[in-house]
């Protein structure tokens, strides 16, 4: 490590960022190390682009820089009820809508009876239930959707005591579903136990500034991680990252190549 943390200063000492010593090598070596999969063929592979989120939140000390060992993102529960610190969470991830689903083309429906209106009402609720059952069937206690949640679909999930985190960016959920071993489930009809994520170790909020940031934390073996960089001002923390950037292209080679 010695050596690749020497190989990694030469190339960026001369930045911005070399005030701050080993900082910013050892978080890029870090990083790297972390995103690192050794495939079946033994070949190393190293996405970093893909899987080491930086974070960049201004305020903070420069020295509070770190790599998670799992991910966090920008997010709060949907509910304010929700738990919000939960240890070794069994975390589902969904890529389909907990709300009734609009048609595709455009649909009018013309109500003469007032009963006929409350049926459709209810027709919506079961729907809804049905969804909530299945997800509630593999009991976990973090749910996160790309898509919306509906309030009803929130009272249920309430109910079971499950938080809720929605409209998560694609590229976030695949870097959560790397750090907690869940797969994304695109109809709630196929959940099974072996896509609930259970390699995490703490889900908490914090709110910092006067954002609410998610983070997954403590995972077993990560294969994806958040990189934060906290600083003073915009202009600081964006040197930073370039820097950073370099830095991780440099302990990348190193890594797949080390002579």
């Amino acid at each position: 490590v010695e050596a690749v943390r020497e190989i990694v200063r030469g190339a960026i000492d001369t930045k911005f960022s070399s005030r701050w010593g080993n900082l910013i090598s050892d978080l890029a070596i870090k990083a790297t190390q972390t995103v690192c999969i050794i495939k079946p063929d033994g070949r190393k592979e190293i996405d970093i682009k893909r899987y080491a989120k930086v974070e960049k939140l201004s305020g903070g000390e420069l020295t509070d820089c770190e790599v998670l060992d799992g991910v966090m993102f920008n997010k709060d529960i949907t509910h304010p009820r929700m738990r919000r610190e939960i240890r070794n969470p069994r975390v589902v991830l969904l890529d389909c809508p907990l709300e009734y689903k609009k048609g595709e083309s455009q649909t009018n429906v013309e109500i003469t009876k007032e009963a006929d209106w409350e049926k459709l009402l209810m027709q919506e609720e079961e729907e809804m239930k049905r969804v909530c059952e299945d997800i509630i069937k593999v009991k976990p206690d973090l749910v996160i959707t790309e898509k919306g949640v509906s309030d009803l679909a929130q009272h249920f999930l309430l109910k079971a005591n499950i938080s809720c985190i929605r409209r998560i960016r694609k590229t976030d959920n695949n870097r959560i579903a790397r750090v907690t071993g869940a797969q994304i489930c695109n109809r709630t009809e196929e959940l099974t136990e072996s896509m609930v994520g259970t390699k995490c170790g703490l889900f908490k909020i914090h709110k910092i500034g006067e954002e609410y940031f998610s983070y997954l934390t403590e995972c077993k073996e990560p294969q994806a991680c958040s990189v934060i960089l906290r600083g003073a001002s915009r202009d600081v923390l964006n040197e930073m990252e370039r820097n950073l950037a370099d830095a991780f292209c440099v302990a990348r080679n190193i890594m797949l190549e080390p002579r």
